[in-house]
This record gives structure tokens, C-alpha cells and sequence, in this order.
């Protein structure tokens, strides 16, 4: 007999994130796209022509409709808040990264979530790209034998321009190094098994003189394993200059080899598209949003736990936290 259609609702677009998810989860013939709550009207507005789903303005509205899952995509100050009550409604839960903007936040997530029984999936979907899985695949099968170092890159332009709390520490928790170093942490992380011993960075804000947060940071991470890495993890393209938004860059260094991953290396190249971006890179490959969310709702449907887990958020918010100590204090920090 056919499984009824998981409900599935978005709570807060503020995320840029937001309204790819949205068009991923009406492709779905085993979802129910209940709605999104956003208490913006403009956006909820926005939403309801886009993607012909119903706009809640208040959070508990449409956590009231019994969703089975929700996807949080609010500022990244908010998510404590909004994890509690999709907790309290019993939904299960996506959560953008990072997960908050302190460790006592994300601690009081797990809280709320274990108290519900509801389950935490944090959205790292660069787990999911087709380039960074095969690099896995070569590290787990012994190819490259023992990992010595690994450089590490993730450019975007400064994402202020789609959404402005991006650089609004308030709400944001920091600028490029909060936003970026989580997704590269995660990924070694999962490569090696191992955590993160001690922190080395240089923080600035060479790219944007209007905001009071970094937007570069060059990182060193030294793990339990010990692995070097270095991360540059900045907001340094130009909008409008490159073909696209930003990529994620990884050279593996080993005992037998070494190995390069471009994540977003799969695209089309398309001159004469607009004005301000004349050439453009569209994606043709595997997209990995798409398997992340796939993964997300067999998650919910099987009860099980899902593959990138509340402590993998918590362990990338910690290093990224541990950057900005680092940074202030000019010295390397250790982590527990």
C-alpha cells in the first residue's frame, strides 16, 4: 500500500537557500508542500506566486498543520528559536548552517529535539556533491595512503547583496569565516574521523568597507589525526565579475598521491546572458541539494537517524568560533 506524502514546510525564508529548497521539494511526488512562515510580507507574498504554496505570517501557524518535517532557513541568530518550536510541534528538522551562533544555542537545539524525540539534520550539502564523494571514496579505499595536508578553498561573492543580515553580526554570528569555514570543517571531518585540535587564523575585511564583519579569513586547522589544512574561506569575488557565485576547492596531499576536488566543476559555459553577468556557468551535473534533501526525508520516513547529524553542526559552529578567538588573540587556540 502507498505511504501517505510526507508534510514538509519551510520555516523563514531568509536564507538564500530558501527557494532552492522550495522548487526541490515540489518536484517530489512523496512530499506535500505544506506551506513557508515568514514574517516578512514581501517574501511570504513572493513565495505564494513562486511556488503556489500557502504563506503562513506566524511560525506556530504552520507548525500547527502537523508537518512531519521543516526545513529552517531563518538568520542564523534565530535558528535556537525556531528549532524549539518546530521541536515542540514534533517536527523533524533541516537546519541551515551554521547552526547558530553559539555553542550554548546549539547545545539548547539538541536539548529541545531530544526532549520531542524529533530528529536534527544539519544542511552541509557539500557531503552530497558527486566530486567530494568520490575524493571519499579514494580516502576510504586507501588510495592516496596516510593524508598529510589538505588546501582548502570556498569564494563567494558577498552574499549581502541577495540577503543583508548576512553581514549583520547580530543575526549573522560573523561574516566569510562564520559562513564559510563550517562547510570545509564538516568535510575533513567526515574524510578523516577526526576533530579538530587547534585553530590558527587571520581575520580582515579588505572587501567591503560598509560591513562590520570579516570577509576574508585565512585558517590552519591541525587535527587529533594529525592532518594540516589550510582554509581560505573568503567573500572576495565581485558581484557581476565571475561566470558564478563561488565554488569550494580541495587538494588532497598523500603518502601514494594527491587528489583535487572542484566541487562545482560540472557546468555549461553561456555567453550573452545579461548585462551585468555576460558569461555564466550553469550547473549540469549532480546537484547536491537535491541528494541532501533526499537524505533529509528518508531520514524522516525510515526513523533513523540522518546521515550529517546535530553534532557535525555543532563541531563546524565550534571551530568557526574558535577562528574568532584566534584571530583576536593573535595566537593559535586549542579545542577540547
Amino acid at each position: 500500500m502507498p505511504r501517505a506524502p510526507l508534510r514538509i514546510g519551510i520555516l523563514s525564508l531568509a536564507h538564500v537557500h530558501a527557494d532552492g529548497y522550495a522548487r526541490l521539494l515540489l518536484e517530489r511526488p512523496d512530499v506535500r508542500f505544506v506551506g513557508v512562515s515568514d514574517d516578512d510580507p514581501q517574501r511570504g507574498a513572493r513565495a505564494e506566486q513562486a511556488f503556489g504554496v500557502r504563506w503562513f505570517a506566524r511560525h506556530e501557524d504552520l507548525l500547527a498543520e502537523g508537518l512531519d518535517g521543516v526545513l529552517i532557513c531563518s538568520e542564523n541568530a534565530l535558528h535556537r528559536a525556531h528549532v524549539a518550536l518546530a521541536a515542540a510541534a514534533g517536527a523533524h528538522v533541516l537546519c541551515e548552517k551554521p547552526i547558530a551562533t553559539t555553542l550554548e544555542d546549539a547545545e539548547a537545539m539538541r536539548a529541545a529535539c531530544a526532549r520531542a524525540g524529533v530528529r536534527f539534520m544539519t544542511a552541509f550539502p557539500m557531503r552530497f556533491d558527486a566530486s567530494v564523494r568520490a575524493a571519499k571514496d579514494l580516502l576510504a579505499r586507501g588510495d592516496l595512503g596516510e593524508l598529510y595536508a589538505v588546501n582548502g578553498i570556498n569564494h563567494s561573492e558577498n552574499p549581502r547583496g541577495h540577503r543583508a543580515w548576512f553581514a549583520q553580526r547580530d543575526l549573522a554570528g560573523g561574516g566569510a569565516v562564520m559562513d564559510h569555514t563550517v562547510h570545509l570543517v564538516d568535510l575533513l571531518r567526515w574524510y578523516t574521523g577526526s576533530e579538530v585540535r587547534e585553530v590558527y587564523a587571520e581575520v580582515a575585511n579588505p572587501f567591503d568597507p560598509e560591513v562590520d564583519v570579516d570577509t576574508a579569513g585565512i585558517v590552519t586547522l591541525t587535527f587529533g589525526s594529525g592532518l594540516f589544512a589550510a582554509v581560505d574561506c573568503s567573500w572576495s569575488r565581485p558581484a557581476g565579475i565571475y561566470p558564478r557565485w563561488g565554488h569550494l576547492k580541495m587538494e588532497l596531499v598523500g603518502a601514494r598521491g594527491v587528489v583535487s576536488v572542484d566541487a562545482f566543476g560540472q557546468y555549461a559555459t553561456r555567453f550573452g546572458g545579461t548585462a551585468s553577468r555576460p558569461v555564466t556557468w550553469h550547473n549540469w551535473g549532480s546537484d547536491p541539494n537535491r541528494a541532501m534533501l533526499a537524505a533529509f526525508l528518508e531520514s524522516v520516513r525510515e526513523a533513523q537517524e540522518p546521515p550529517v547529524t546535530w553534532r557535525d553542526g555543532y563541531e563546524a559552529l565550534k571551530v568557526a568560533l574558535a577562528c574568532y578567538a584566534s584571530a583576536a588573540r593573535a595566537q593559535p587556540v586549542a579545542l577540547g
